[in-house]
């Protein structure tokens, strides 16, 4: 109700009841008008795009799917005109897809290794899961060791795989002697005591341990495993699996995780360098960056394989997949150096200039005010560099090591599956593992780029 005077104003006594919304904004038919239809050029892209979708979509879901074979012994049951995917050749060999040729009876470490990998990883990557500090610490530190004894088998000792059966040390050494006793077996003791102390200490870290007591537990217990790796040589008693037995999925996320986990730290740490008051480090983080930019990843593949041995010591011969995650590592590295750079350079003068006036060291500048934000703007730029590594895996096929899609390619030579499908099957196949894992980590990186950006929230 109302009143209204002479002149025409009037007073409304009550609220004037809500309008309804605008039409075109409601609905599948709005929507479409609004984000589809909405002008010529969104038209004719829209169209363009259904095209494409009703001549690609039909036929791969038949080939795949409607058309395919999903039982069979042999190629047999894959012949024939009109036969989709060859699915029984994917279950046939699906094992050495996996693991590649490491001995059956021990697959079962490998199914450990995946397993503790994903319970390590996820809470790691939930970000409002509690006792962060105790997860990165299992799965940096703890889990690459409880890995590497599992997947090389033999001796808990892991320094004895580096300097006895990969060949580091053995060839600088030779058969010196102290004590009447071979120069080797000193250093790989040192070495064994070394990574369990350093262990230790990372736990009483993670735990929040500070202060004297903490030192002197730390201290005490660094003396005390340190006596116990030289009186008593812990044996885990698995047999010793060659890592030129490893292949398939097994060596791919061998390859990426090391190179993704090592990347990211020796690329800040090179970002720093290049912008570096200091010109020695400066120098030498710009030669390192631009030497490893400057050469494709199988060159150094090449060079890291062929070469390096030419290099070393006589004698010295270091495990062809180590020498492999090395020259990953390092490329990596190098491009990951530039994505953090430009995240340093887009934080605003003023940061750094508050950071100084409140007080902070430089090194607690760069760890609680500069490098957190720079990190986040740059998540996209990690993320892509994750994403290009681990498709990259697939050229340590040219150095004969056989990653996923080398070990599907060594498949498609098996006379019992030789089909006109069986290599559409297996390249389809691959495509889809690879685009999982892609995906994942794309979506993930928009997940917490979303958590992180509280700039914008209202």
């Amino acid at each position: 109700m109302s009143m209204t005077f002479d002149d025409g104003t009037f007073i409304r006594n009550e609220m004037a009841p809500a309008l309804p919304p605008p039409t075109q904004r409601i609905g599948a038919l709005a929507w479409m008008r609004e984000n589809l239809f909405s002008g010529v050029l969104n038209t004719l892209l829209t169209v363009f795009g259904i095209f494409l979708v009703a001549l690609i979509v039909p036929p791969f879901v038949r080939f795949m799917f409607i058309d395919a074979v999903w039982t069979g012994e042999n190629r047999e049951a894959c012949l024939g005109p009109e036969v989709g995917a060859c699915w029984p050749f994917i279950q046939a060999k699906f094992g050495q897809l996996i693991y590649g040729f490491y001995p059956i009876s021990e697959r079962w470490r490998v199914d450990i290794v995946f397993a503790a990998g994903v319970l390590l990883l996820v809470p790691l990557m939930v970000l409002s899961w509690p006792f962060k500090r105790i997860n990165a610490f299992l799965f940096f530190v703890a889990y690459p060791v409880v890995a590497f004894v599992l997947l090389t088998g033999g001796n808990i000792n892991a320094s004895a795989f580096l300097l006895e059966r990969f060949g580091l040390i053995r060839g600088l050494v030779g058969d010196a002697e102290i004590g009447g006793i071979n120069l080797v077996f000193w250093v790989d003791y040192v070495l064994t005591a070394l990574l369990v102390m350093a262990a230790i200490g990372g736990l009483i870290a993670a735990l929040g341990g500070s202060g004297r007591s903490a030192a002197r537990t730390t201290f005490w217990v660094f003396l005390a495993f340190g006596l116990l790796i030289f009186i008593w040589d812990v044996d885990v008693g698995l047999d010793y699996v060659e890592t030129r037995q490893w292949g398939g999925l097994l060596v791919t996320l061998v390859i990426a995780v090391t190179g993704i986990v090592a990347s990211l730290p020796l690329g800040i740490l090179l970002a720093l360098g290049r912008r570096s008051q200091m010109p020695v480090v400066r120098l030498l983080s710009v030669i390192f960056i631009e030497f490893w930019r400057g050469v494709p990843l199988i060159t150094v593949l090449f060079f890291a394989t062929y070469m390096l041995p030419l290099f070393l010591p006589q004698g010295t011969n270091p495990d062809a997949l180590l020498r492999a995650l090395v020259g990953v590592a390092l490329f990596s590295a190098a491009y990951m150096a530039e994505v953090v750079r430009g995240g340093l350079q887009a934080i605003p003068k003023g940061q750094y200039e508050g950071a100084m006036a409140v007080g902070l060291t430089w090194s607690q500048m760069m760890r609680l005010i500069i490098l957190p934000q720079a990190l986040t703007l740059v998540i996209p730029g990690i993320v892509n560099s994750f994403i290009s590594l681990f498709k990259d895996t697939t050229l340590v096929l040219i150095v004969s090591i056989f990653d996923f899609l080398g070990q599907l390619r060594a498949s498609f030579t098996d006379p019992n599956w030789a089909t006109p499908v069986t290599l559409y099957t297996g390249f389809a196949f691959a495509g889809v593992v690879y685009f999982l894992f892609c995906f994942g980590m794309s979506r993930y990186s928009l997940f917490v780029e979303r958590r992180l950006n509280t700039s914008h929230r209202h």
